[in-house]
């Protein structure tokens, strides 16, 4: 047994037919909890825990006493500013009527952003190749409410549980506008709190060949990655680095009209 579902610590009955709901979409085990903490649910079953509670699901990896959860992060000022001042949808050419491509979805923050953009006539989809993590985002951006203004971005966004290469692969050639990949960063960045809870449940596999290549052929404007500045995966695989003076990350940007004609 891998993970559960139970309620929180006080359930209504509406709360455990909710919980026993999310237990059958995931199709694992919903136990009672019986006033018991989170420590002591790991501890007793030695399995990832999943509490369908009031207003959102918190999902607690084994060991773990800080939940994970979904919430707009840092999408929520950022689609406060001029977004196409936005470093993402500078870089990647995204425009209004798009589709975009999120390989490593993880809190939604940039899918968000970049559905805002894109607007009602986009489509965005994201990748999250842990069934638990895309059921919590996926919930999360179908009834999250407390930002209006984000309501419809959200709401676009397709949750999609596959690993990133195998969905790419399944694309036909030149069949979306943007490729975009944020894998987890190999150097802890602390100001990054909100992932930490799942820092060892999430994919932390990094790029591949195999991986560009199929964004490469996917995508009809641009493939973007998002990296530490440390990291070496901009010159490794032709990204063309854009320095962010005084951030922990930077974005590198793949032409794919330019790298298409240069290999024909």
């Amino acid at each position: 047994m891998k993970a559960i579902v139970t309620t929180a610590y006080r359930p209504t009955e509406a709360l455990k037919k909710k919980a026993e709901k999310v237990a059958r979409n995931l199709a694992i085990p919903f136990f009672e909890r019986n006033k018991r903490s989170i420590d002591k649910l790991h501890e007793e079953l030695g399995c990832d825990v999943l509490v369908a509670a009031k207003e959102r699901l918190e999902f607690y990896p084994l060991g773990k006493t800080e939940p994970f959860f979904f919430h707009p992060n840092s999408s929520a000022f950022r689609t406060k500013r001029p977004i196409a001042d936005d470093p993402l949808i500078e870089v990647s050419g995204l425009q209004s009527g798009d589709s975009f491509v999120d390989c490593t979805l993880g809190m939604a923050s940039d899918a968000i952003v970049a559905s805002q953009w894109v607007g009602e006539k986009g489509t965005i989809v994201g990748c999250e190749s842990h069934s638990i993590i895309a059921y919590v985002i996926e919930q999360g951006l179908a009834g999250y409410e407390k930002m209006p203004h984000l309501n419809e971005a959200m709401r676009r966004i397709q949750v999609i549980h596959m690993e990133a290469l195998a969905y790419l692969s399944t694309l036909p050639d030149n069949s979306v506008d943007v490729v975009y990949m944020d894998p987890m960063f190999t150097e802890e960045i602390r100001e990054s709190s909100n992932f930490l809870p799942l820092r060892k449940t999430a994919n932390t596999g990094q790029l591949t060949q195999a991986w560009i290549d199929q964004a490469v052929r996917a995508a009809r404007k641009s493939v973007v990655l998002k990296a530490h500045f440390r990291s070496g995966d901009f010159e490794t695989f032709g990204f063309q680095r854009r320095v962010r003076p005084n951030t922990k990350f930077h974005y590198g940007v793949i032409d794919c009209q330019a790298e298409k004609l240069r290999n024909d």
